[in-house]
This record gives structure tokens, sequence and C-alpha cells, in this order.
């Protein structure tokens, strides 16, 4: 006769690792950035997304606001801290009690992030298209890469062959 170990979850193992993905996925939103506190995020209504790209000459943050009015938006930099706020309402003609469905969401939002100290904190600008904010962060003139053109020559020669450079040394 053969023993058989019981186990519950060895029919669903999918299942549990469903169920821990999601629950990671809404506690992510809560949880200390990896990188540091470079970014931080406070508590609100949603998170919109944001990308950040950088190169010689500029960086840039481009965040995701579809359904904020221009206006219900507030950037802000201070002491190397960019900071976006904003709220998106619910307006509806319609009462709650009559949505079946409420997936999108709704409330205050606040993103902050450290500048790299080679941002010109003079020269920033903003524009929002399509539901996309983008935040243009020009480099300081001494942070840019400079090319220096080096010319290339032979060495200056004397015309001594090198057995008179040993003669004349000794």
């Amino acid at each position: 006769m053969t023993i058989t170990r019981f186990s519950p979850f060895r029919s669903s193992l999918s299942d549990v690792a469903l169920l821990q993905n999601r629950l990671n996925s809404i506690f992510q939103d809560f949880a200390v950035p990896a990188n540091g506190p470079s970014e931080s995020l406070t508590a609100g209504g949603f998170v919109p997304a944001v990308d950040i790209y950088e190169d010689t000459q500029k960086v840039v943050v481009k965040i995701e606001v579809p359904g904020i009015k221009q206006e219900d938006l507030d950037v802000r930099l201070e002491n190397q801290t960019l900071t976006v706020k904003g709220e998106r309402k619910f307006e509806s003609e319609e009462k709650e009690e009559n949505f079946h469905r409420i997936e999108r969401r709704y409330g205050s939002f606040v993103r902050s992030f450290t500048v790299p100290q080679t941002v010109n904190t003079e020269s920033v600008t903003a524009s929002y298209d399509a539901g996309v904010l983008s935040i243009t962060l020009n480099k300081k003139a001494e942070a840019k890469p400079k090319q220096v053109k080096i010319e290339v020559g032979s060495a200056p020669t004397t015309g001594a062959t090198p057995k008179q450079v040993e003669a004349n040394a000794a």
C-alpha cells in the first residue's frame, strides 16, 4: 500500500500564484520606491503612470493624466524637487447608483521627483496634449558633453639612428 500525502493547494497552485500576484500589485503602489528617495508617492485617489528619459540636452518627464483639465494641474520645481499635483473629478449627469461598473479612478494625486544637479532649474517647460503632460528640464551648459577635435601627428624626429643615440648616451 502506497501512502500519498494530501496537499490542499496541489491542484490550485496556479490559483495561489494568481492571488499572490494580485496582492502584490495592490500593495505595490504603497511600497517605498526601489530607487530610494528620488521619487515619492503620496496617498491619493490614483497614481498616474510616468515615463522619464534623458538625452545629452535634457531630461523629459511624461505623465499620463487623461480626463484632467490643464487648469487642474499644478507643476512646481522647488529645491531640486519636481512636484506634480492634480485631481480627476467624478463628473456625471447620472447618479452613482445607476452605474453598473466604475473602474476608472478618481481623486487627487501628487508625484514628486528629485531633479539631478545637472538640470538648469531656470529653463523648464511643460506642455499638455491628449492627456499627457510633458515636462522638459534642460541641462546646464557645463553638463552637456563637449567634443574637442585633437589632431594626431607623428612625433618629431631628430634624424639620429638608434645606434647613434646609444653612442651619445654612453
